[in-house]
């Protein structure tokens, strides 16, 4: 029978954190789905790792890539595996909480028009420990399209990238590509196709680490080869790849299904967005996220499979 859910996990020398990863996800209340598991290629422990999972979990399928195609290449290759209605990106380093899958499906079942559904997430350390959670507020849930693409603008972040979307939706988004902030024109891309809904929970445990990719590749063409490993040859150097991040929007407002209104609204807000970078005027702060107050810190024990609750 073929699952609802489709989850994508694709990796590179992930040994450090995957297993744990790998808990979170198999230990979720939603059961209905496959874990596909695509290895860029690691030279690590990870293929081992897999291959232990593989046995223990038949939901699971393990796929290893003769050649490192690139993070991006990696993230659309498992794509292209995917029979669910329904998809969702997962990190090999991130933690979910036990109901995470749940809540957003339940969301999207609830909210026809909606393309994508995710929950309320914080920052971990590498020890698993809360260091900073957010209060999401960017309108992604707004009718409007050009709101959903101003909140986005002005928003930092992209975790919108692993919530669970409708795979009708995202089969008519363009690629990930590898130029500068591809996953933030990517994210709104898929804005561009519909409304997000964001489950008021603390569901998503976004880990930093040294080794994290942006982390590891601290210049603009580091990480763009991190993303494709042509982008390490030839001409790229960063005014080019900015370029491509900028026209990147262009083209998503360009072939969006929205009304020339909305689009207009769309070119707007990106005119005054380009001018805002090159004055370096300071955006409003009614269009970012805010940080969550204080008293709503908490542990991931007892919410993130594999973490139990310690109690005295």
């Amino acid at each position: 029978m073929t699952p609802r859910l489709t989850i994508g996990l694709p990796v590179y020398n992930g040994e450090e954190y995957l297993a744990e990863s790998l808990d979170a996800l198999l230990g979720q209340s939603y059961e209905d789905y496959e874990l596909v598991i695509t290895d860029n290629a690691s030279t690590d422990g990870t293929a081992d790792i897999c291959m232990r999972y593989l046995k223990q979990d038949s939901r699971i399928a393990y796929h290893r890539l003769p050649r490192n195609i690139g993070a991006a290449g990696n993230h659309n290759h498992v794509f292209t595996l995917a029979r669910g209605e329904l998809f969702k990106w997962a990190s090999h380093d991130d933690l979910y909480g036990r109901t995470l899958l749940e809540r957003c499906v339940e969301a999207l079942d609830e909210r026809q028009d909606f393309v994508l559904a995710h929950s309320y997430n914080a920052t971990i350390d590498s020890h698993g420990k809360i260091i900073e959670p957010y209060d999401y507020r960017i309108p992604t849930d707004s009718a409007s399209a050009g709101t959903r693409f101003r909140g986005l603008l002005h928003a930092s972040g992209g975790d919108d990238f692993y919530g669970v979307i409708r795979t009708a939706a995202l089969r008519r988004v363009r690629p990930h590509d590898s130029y500068h902030h591809a996953d933030r024109t990517f994210v709104m891309d898929m804005a561009m196709q519909g409304r997000f809904h964001q489950v008021p929970e603390l569901l998503y445990f976004r880990r930093d680490h040294e080794t994290r990719a942006e982390r590891a590749n601290p210049s603009i063409r580091g990480r763009c080869a991190n993303l494709d490993p042509k982008r390490a040859r030839g001409f790229n150097p960063a005014p080019r790849l900015l370029a491509e991040y900028a026209l990147g929007y262009v083209s998503l407002i360009h072939r969006a299904p929205i009304d020339r209104a909305e689009k207009r609204a769309c070119y707007r807000h990106l005119a005054e967005y380009l001018r805002g970078r090159v004055t370096k005027k300071v955006v409003s702060a009614d269009s970012l996220p805010m940080v969550a107050p204080k008293e709503q810190v908490l542990s991931i024990d007892g919410i993130v499979p594999g973490h139990e609750k310690v109690t005295s």
